[in-house]
Parts: C-alpha cells; sequence; structure tokens
C-alpha cells in the first residue's frame, strides 16, 4: 500500500487526507499538537459518512473503507516511516514551514518528495533551508480542495520536472485538476487573478461606484456563472464572432483603456476601509453563528456545483 503523509490536521490537511484516501491511499496525518490528529481523524469520518448519504463521496471505495486507509500519528517519524510523499498544511508562518522541511529532509528518503499547501509564500522561501531542492515544490490547493479542485503546482528553481510530472501525476490520479506554474511569482496564478478583482471590487465601493452587496453579484450573477466552466481567455474568445484575435480587434481598445484607468491599490486599513467592513458586516454579521451558516451554505453550493461539473 502507497503511504503518503500529511503534516498538519487543520482544514486544509483534512480535506488533503480525504482527497487522497479517496483515491485508495494510505494515509498518515500528523499534528505536531498531542491529540489533534486523532480528532481531526474523528471530523473526517462524519464528514466522510454525510457525503456518502448525499452521493458525494469520492472514489470508488466505501466511507468505512477509506476511513481505514487513515490513521493519525502524534510522532512525526512514525507518521513519515514508508510514506513516498509528504503534502504539508501547517499555518502560513515562513519560519515555521522551513524549520519543517529542515527536519523533514532529515526523516525521509531522497527520493520522497516534499510539499507544501502554502498560498502564498514562495517555494525558494519555503524550502531555503532544504539542502536536496530538487524533490521539493508547492501544491497550493483552493479552500475547501474536496469540492474545489484546482492545484497549482509551483516548482522551486531547483526542482526537477520529474518532481513536478510525478506530483501532476498523483493529483490527476485521485481526481484533482492540477495546473503548472514554470516558474515561481509572488502569490502564484490564483492568487493574483484573485488579488486584482479584490482590489477592483474594493476600490468601486470604496468610491461609491456600487454597493458591497451588488458588487459580489457582479460577480456571482455575472462573471461567475461563465468562470464555473470556462475561463477568462476561452470566454473572451468565444465572445466574438471570430475569436481571440477579432475580440480584441473590437474591444481591446476599451479593455484598455478601462485597465489604464485603475487607480493605486486601496489601503485596506484607512479609516474609510470601515464604512466597507461595517457595509459587509450588515449583510452577514461576523460572529462565529452567522460565519459558520454561510460556510456550510458556501460548501453546499459547491457540492451541488461539484456533481454538475461531474456530469458535464
Amino acid at each position: 500500500m502507497k503511504i503518503i503523509t500529511i503534516i498538519g490536521s487543520g482544514l486544509i490537511g483534512r480535506s488533503w487526507a480525504m482527497v487522497f484516501a479517496s483515491g485508495g491511499y494510505s494515509v498518515k496525518i500528523h499534528d505536531n499538537q498531542p491529540g489533534q490528529a486523532a480528532i481531526a481523524l474523528t471530523e473526517i469520518k462524519k464528514q466522510m459518512m454525510e457525503l456518502q448519504e448525499v452521493g458525494m463521496l469520492r472514489g470508488q471505495l466505501s466511507a468505512t473503507q477509506q476511513l481505514a486507509l487513515l490513521s493519525s500519528h502524534d510522532d512525526l517519524q512514525q507518521a513519515l516511516q514508508g510514506a513516498f510523499f509528504v503534502q504539508e498544511c501547517v499555518f502560513e508562518n515562513l519560519k515555521v514551514k522551513q524549520n519543517l522541511f529542515r527536519n523533514l529532509e532529515r526523516l525521509v528518503g531522497e527520493d520522497v518528495i516534499l510539499s507544501s499547501s502554502t498560498s502564498y509564500l514562495v517555494p525558494s522561501a519555503v524550502f531555503s533551508s532544504v539542502q536536496n531542492r530538487s524533490r521539493c515544490l508547492v501544491s497550493h490547493p483552493v479552500n475547501p480542495p474536496y469540492y474545489v479542485k484546482l492545484v497549482e503546482l509551483v516548482p522551486h528553481p531547483d526542482t526537477l520536472a520529474a518532481t513536478v510530472d510525478k506530483t501532476h501525476a498523483l493529483l490527476t490520479e485521485v481526481g484533482q485538476v492540477p495546473v503548472r506554474l514554470r516558474k515561481e511569482i509572488d502569490g502564484f496564478a490564483l492568487n493574483r487573478v484573485q488579488a486584482a478583482i479584490i482590489v477592483e471590487s474594493w476600490r468601486l465601493v470604496q468610491d461609491g461606484i456600487i454597493s458591497v452587496q451588488d458588487i459580489d453579484l457582479v460577480m456571482s450573477e455575472g462573471l461567475g456563472m461563465r468562470y464555473a466552466f470556462i475561463g477568462p481567455m476561452e470566454t473572451i474568445h468565444l465572445n466574438a464572432p471570430e475569436g481571440l484575435a477579432d475580440y480584441m480587434r473590437r474591444y481591446g481598445d476599451g479593455v484598455r483603456r478601462v485597465a489604464s484607468s485603475f487607480g493605486p491599490v486601496p489601503d485596506f486599513f484607512a479609516e474609510d476601509a470601515k464604512r466597507i467592513v461595517s457595509e459587509m458586516c450588515q449583510l452577514i454579521p461576523n460572529d462565529e453563528r452567522h460565519l459558520s451558516a454561510r460556510r456550510e451554505r458556501r460548501d453546499q453550493l459547491l457540492m451541488g456545483l461539484a456533481r454538475l461539473k461531474k456530469d458535464h
């Protein structure tokens, strides 16, 4: 049985564990807080049983069979024993990740792939304390990975092509949708695109052009309807009679004019930012009860969308 080790048992770690177990892999979960990995297993069992009930459990195995592939370990060395792939999911702190990967290198063989779930830290920083960086890369998932299948594969400058190829093959096998970045860049691809949307949405609200509620509708009832199935490049390719080049002939000057009118990046901590925060919190109060309910709604909607995409 091929073994994968998950380091960190939070939301992302639990999701990764479920994804790999759905592909039939034996998954060892480690957390440096004693007992946390065992608690994560209890939560995973609850989720898997619920998913099975609604017909959304991934993979060919039953929930019971998948749960039998999972184990929790407080001891790091024991968790790493026999693993061919390690997915790190600790919190977003550069020093913590650097120290962890320095320790991991001492405890695993040279052919074991070391992968980080970091969202914003570039591989050259994360793996700076590792001697053999050829087997290191970032595999950045989208939260929650069980329903949103994209994974960005970001190589270290020293990462071997074979490392990326093997990781791409593994993630494809377990049903994720990996994309390759040819080199590292701050924010990777997804968060750079997301940052552009956040910045312009914030600026439109800040300048009194539109409300918080309505800018969200621009995405959820407008752009998002298309982007759930096709990306921005295919969207514009299909939006002109003769494709992409024709689109740019027709609308390129307009796109350039609008883009050049964008102002500086807003100060998200300025005094007038409080107005935007307040407007959002009037729509969805920022207490645990309301946020948890909306997150659950989000996940239910994503589950339904995942089912629809699977059937198409």
